[in-house]
């Protein structure tokens, strides 16, 4: 799963709330004050593992389901039902708090969503489309892997059909590199020639103004 540099990181839990919209799937965003982790950013629900999410002899990925759980009720009121297993998450060296995180997906229980006032300035449901276009216009700042994720749900009719895209017990590994372009960052993962990958090869995230691009081979 990770490096044995990786292998004490803190864990985090991530739900990605998913609903049926009038032109496709949507997901649930919220935005991060503009102080602490992610500051301004439009994030999943989620959070740090604490002690009472922890089981004895459990795997790190129901110990991270149990924090997502946990952080999406405190975080904006919802209790959610199903996770079902996505990603994980392994952030790349040299950012100042690195976390190790998984995460799942799950669907809109309908009971409405509230941002926790110390929580979440806002809350909103965007299309995957949408909330891709809104990053380039600089209406919403997004991290990369909340990006990633919003894109690989990109043409999702339902959210059965995005249940799909998950490959549970064996979730996508992402071990995130970062290097500086002309314009941006590079964000780029096993397989692509960056990281060691065949010459011309690609999977990375061009971190670019004006627009944002994913690049695979």
């Amino acid at each position: 799963m990770s490096s044995a540099e990786d292998e004490d990181l803190p864990v985090a839990g991530t739900a990605v709330i998913l609903r049926d919209g009038a032109h496709g799937v949507e997901a649930l965003l919220m935005r991060r004050p503009d102080r602490g982790s992610f500051a301004g950013a439009w994030v999943f629900p989620g959070g740090m593992l604490e002690p009472g999410d922890r089981v004895a002899g459990a795997e790190e990925s129901a110990d991270a389901g149990r924090a997502a759980l946990r952080e999406t009720a405190e975080e904006v009121g919802l209790a959610l039902e199903r996770l079902v297993l996505l990603s994980c998450w392994v952030p790349p060296a040299g950012i100042p708090k690195r976390v190790r995180t998984w995460f799942f997906l799950a669907e809109d229980p309908a009971t409405g969503a509230v941002a926790a006032e110390d929580e979440a300035v806002d809350v909103r449901w965007f299309a995957p489309d949408a909330a891709l276009a809104a990053n380039d216009a600089g209406e919403i700042s997004l991290m990369p892997p909340t990006w990633r994720t919003l894109h690989g749900l990109r043409g999702a009719a339902t959210v059965q059909e995005a249940f799909a895209l998950a490959r549970e017990p064996d979730p996508a590994v992402f071990r995130t590199r970062m290097e500086p372009s002309e314009n941006g960052r590079i964000f780029y993962w096993d397989g692509d020639e960056l990281a060691g990958g065949a010459p011309g090869a690609r999977d990375r995230l061009v971190a670019e103004k004006p627009v944002w691009r994913y690049e695979r081979v």
